[in-house]
């Protein structure tokens, strides 16, 4: 009779503690809820993968990894939708907040961009806005590039949004920095998450830095990096 009260009690925690690990897996937060804005993110929402890319877009390195994600857009959402991706980007005005030199334009990208997204064109403003730094800054120039912005002013950024099409709600946000605190709120964050800029979490695996002559394939290592972890 004890030998049966026994087997019962043992079988009892065995069951109690199966049904602990069933919750804590089903109350496991989704991606949808770690997203810090489903506008900036692209992929399957529920997908098995998540990938993060903290980023400025004055920083050279960030916009060199980015510019070769631009370069090749067909093959790289067929990169995400075949491997279960979900990709975030992290903008924010990180180099103006904490970096050394306080880029101004640091600022004025990250008011165009978040501008844009509030019109529902974040992708459209931001695809176009890395092709055009990398070329009008980065390509020849290297990091040295970095310097030229300061014969532009905010009108850089404004001219982008034009060409996708925004008018005059996008130019008043701007001017009027409706979305500063959002951006100031989200490049604190990611000094305490981010290493750097560029920064990546794909899955388990961290990294930062991009090399300026890096193409495709390179960003397809880092990818296959984040899967592999």
């Amino acid at each position: 009779m004890k030998k049966a009260i026994r087997i019962i009690g043992v079988i009892a925690v065995i069951v109690v503690i199966i049904a602990a690990i069933v919750a804590s897996m089903n109350n496991k937060p989704s991606n949808s809820d770690k997203l810090w804005d489903a506008e900036m993110s692209i992929g399957n929402p529920d997908a098995k993968n998540y990938f993060i890319i903290y980023s400025d877009l004055v920083c050279p390195y960030c916009v060199a990894f980015e510019n070769a994600i631009v370069e090749h857009e067909e093959d790289f959402k067929k990169y995400i939708e075949q491997n279960d991706i979900l990709v975030e980007i992290r903008l924010s005005d990180f180099l103006y907040e904490y970096g050394e030199a306080r880029p101004e334009h640091s600022r004025y990208s990250a008011l165009a961009t978040y501008c844009a997204k509030n019109e529902g064109k974040f992708w459209d403003y931001y695809n176009l806005a890395i092709t055009k730094v990398w070329n009008d800054f980065f390509k020849s120039s290297g990091k040295t590039g970095f310097s030229k912005l300061n014969d532009y002013g905010q009108e850089y950024w404004t001219s982008i949004g034009k060409k996708i099409g925004l008018g005059k709600e996008f130019e008043s946000c701007i001017k009027e920095q409706k979305p500063l605190e959002e951006i100031k709120q989200n490049a604190a964050k990611s000094a305490k998450l981010a290493s750097g800029m560029p920064y990546f979490k794909f899955n388990k695996f961290t990294s930062s830095g991009f090399d300026l002559a890096g193409d495709w394939q390179d960003v397809l290592m880092f990818f296959q990096a984040g899967l592999e972890s």
